[in-house]
Parts: C-alpha cells; structure tokens; sequence
C-alpha cells in the first residue's frame, strides 16, 4: 500500500517509481512533501491513523544536499507515528520548488531585508529543479531493496 501527498509532483514521481518496483504488501509506503521541516499536515494527520503497521517513509525538500537535514525531517515526522508502528527504512531526496519560491527569493535580494544567504537560496533553488532525477530513484530502489 503506498500514499502520498504531492504538491508539485516530486513526491508523486517517487510514488509512481514505488508503485512500479515493489512487491511489499506488509508494508505502508508514505511519502510526504516537507512543509517548515516536517511532513506536510496532511500526511501528519495520516501517519496518526495508523496502529501497529511497518512503515517506509519517503519524501522530498527543495533544500537538500544534507542527509543531516534529511535525518532531522524523518525523526520529526516520526513523532507523529503511534508507538505501536514500526518504521521499517526511510529515504529522502531533493524536490524542484515551484516558481513562485524564486520570485520571493529574487524580490527579497533586491530589497535591503534580503538576508545574508540569499545567493545560496538561490543557487539552491536552479539546483533543486535537478530533483528528484533517475539517481535520486536509483537510490531508492536500492534502499527499498536493503531495508524489505
């Protein structure tokens, strides 16, 4: 059983690759998109209906690059699973933001509030229109594979 929740599509292509690549029937496979750092709320509300159940969570953010940041994402959607669960592996991989992100993002460094790192936002952003690519897939296959 798989469920998502995709805002631009990111966390849907992961889905779709899933969907196409398993065989697991004992296993929930949530994917999320990350809002503030953390599952957006649907998938929050989602993960608190599910008792005594094997998890896989997967799931995309624009900022990426850090398997630190990743690993804080997962272990704060985690205190959204009931205790009863198992979360059997999880993945996470960049996601292209939509447009809208670049526009705030260029607004911001033409006004005099831009924040100091506003160039690496924006170096982040053309990055992130990278993602998720056929190794981000790979690897979750390959995950998949190891953790089930």
């Amino acid at each position: 059983m798989i469920h998502y929740f995709s805002q631009t599509g990111n966390t849907k292509l992961l889905g779709d690759f899933l969907k196409d690549n398993i065989n697991d029937s004992k296993t929930i496979y949530v994917g999320f998109w990350t809002d503030k750092g953390n599952a957006n709320q649907e998938t929050l509300d989602y993960l608190k209906t599910l008792h005594h159940q094997k998890i896989f969570l997967f799931g995309t953010a624009g900022f990426g690059k850090s398997e630190e940041y990743f690993k804080r994402i997962i272990n704060k959607v985690k205190e959204s699973i009931d205790a009863t669960n198992e979360v059997v592996g999880s993945f996470m991989c960049q996601g292209k933001m939509p447009d809208s992100v670049l526009q705030r993002y260029l607004s911001l460094k033409e006004s005099d509030k831009a924040p100091k790192n506003i160039d690496l936002l924006i170096e982040n952003y053309y990055e992130a229109l990278n993602h998720p690519n056929e190794e981000d897939l790979e690897n979750l296959g390959a995950l998949n594979n190891r953790v089930l």
